[in-house]
């Protein structure tokens, strides 16, 4: 298997390239935890957040957003406490507001892999880079997207990948 440069370094980033990077994704959970660590992610490395997703996944009580979505100022509390997450407040509420984003969406009628999907007409992008310096940070598909609470675009360019 050729595998990207950005993936070399570590087990965790050869296990993601190798089973999750680009993949095509249409399970609206999934999705939805990706979201939420894209959002972790931002202005932090993806490493930084791989070596944690099991401690999110945990901490936010599998990635439910219906848990999610209720979530008090006790629970966010908790989360601020908890060192094996990233523990930055406006990461934490953009999670619970992203929850509620995220079931409104699903309440009317629209499953969240549909609303992620039209934003490449349905079809995954086929990028043939030549060397990292040519791999966008964002994109205009990415900048579309950022109707979702604090995430830059550049990870929404990295969410868009196995859409």
């Amino acid at each position: 298997m050729t595998r990207c440069p950005w993936c070399e370094g570590f087990d965790l980033y050869r296990e993601y390239h190798d089973s999750e990077w680009g993949v095509p994704l249409h399970d609206d959970r999934a999705l939805f935890e990706l979201l939420i660590l894209e959002g972790a992610q931002a202005g932090l490395s993806w490493a930084t957040i791989l070596k944690k997703r099991e401690n999110y996944r945990h901490a936010f009580d599998g990635f439910d957003p219906v848990q999610i979505a209720q979530y008090d100022d006790g629970k966010v509390a908790a989360l601020l406490a908890d060192s094996g997450i990233v523990r930055n407040r406006a990461k934490v509420v953009a999670a619970i507001q992203n929850a509620k984003a995220y079931l409104a969406l699903v309440a009317g009628g629209q499953s969240f892999s549909d609303f992620l999907w039209r934003f490449v007409d349905g079809v995954p992008i086929q990028n043939q880079w030549a060397s990292m310096a040519e791999v966008p940070a964002k994109t205009p598909r990415s900048d579309a997207l950022r109707a979702c609470e604090n995430i830059p675009s550049s990870p929404l360019a990295s969410l868009a990948r196995p859409v």
